[in-house]
């Protein structure tokens, strides 16, 4: 499928060849699913887990009894530890554990065949011929991405390091670049637009051009 290609001031130059495999999947046939069970799966390999609660076992509360046993008209009750009390342990808290879920690396591949080819469909894909700036300057920068994506936020994926484009970039809260080798379904979902250089792209259907 033909994609238009333009250049750092927006406009179109050439046209690139896109893989129909990578971007071409018709919305009658985009698997909505797999695309959530990525980022769901995602989400939760990001998270620590180390929430914690003290129990009644290990509050730093005096254990002795709070009142006599008997006579008081209220309730037995041995130490102020107790879930009931201000203070006393939680009952049934959290405790520290993993939430990391696994998925097959076809499965991770072809679910960002699915949200790339949602990117073409919603008009989301931007391809650069050639992106790069002369100074490591986010004025620059922001000039740049203000040619090519107006007011939106955007993806930006690069080959390998630009030093000049990545501390650019660095300080826009608009604008967030990863290598494209490093894709996945989140940054694809959170950003508006996506910057896709040809360099960039060619890593990108080296990487998901092939099943497995």
């Amino acid at each position: 499928m033909q994609f238009p290609v333009k250049d750092v001031n927006g406009k179109q130059v050439s046209t690139v060849d896109l893989p129909a495999e990578i971007f071409g999947i018709s919305r009658e046939d985009l698997n909505v699913g797999l695309m959530h069970q990525a980022y769901v799966r995602q989400m939760a390999n990001a998270r620590l887990g180390t929430h914690k609660t003290k129990t009644r076992g290990e509050v730093s509360i005096s254990t002795a009894k709070i009142y006599r046993q008997k006579g008081t008209g209220r309730a037995r009750h041995g130490s102020r530890n107790a879930p009931i009390f201000v203070g006393g342990g939680k009952a049934h808290g959290p405790i520290p554990h993993k939430y990391t879920k696994d998925m097959p690396k076809k499965m991770v591949r072809a679910a960002l065949r699915n949200a790339l080819s949602a990117a073409v469909l919603d008009e989301q894909l931007v391809v650069v011929d050639k992106l790069s700036v002369s100074a490591p300057k986010t004025k620059e920068v922001s000039k740049v991405l203000d040619a090519l994506v107006g007011s939106s936020s955007a993806l930006v994926l690069l080959a390998e390091r630009n030093e000049n484009l990545e501390r650019g970039i660095g300080n826009l809260d608009r604008a967030f670049y990863l290598r494209a080798s490093y894709l996945n379904v989140r940054d694809l979902l959170t950003y508006d637009k996506v910057i896709v250089p040809l360099d960039a792209l060619e890593v990108l259907t080296s990487w998901l051009g092939t099943e497995g």
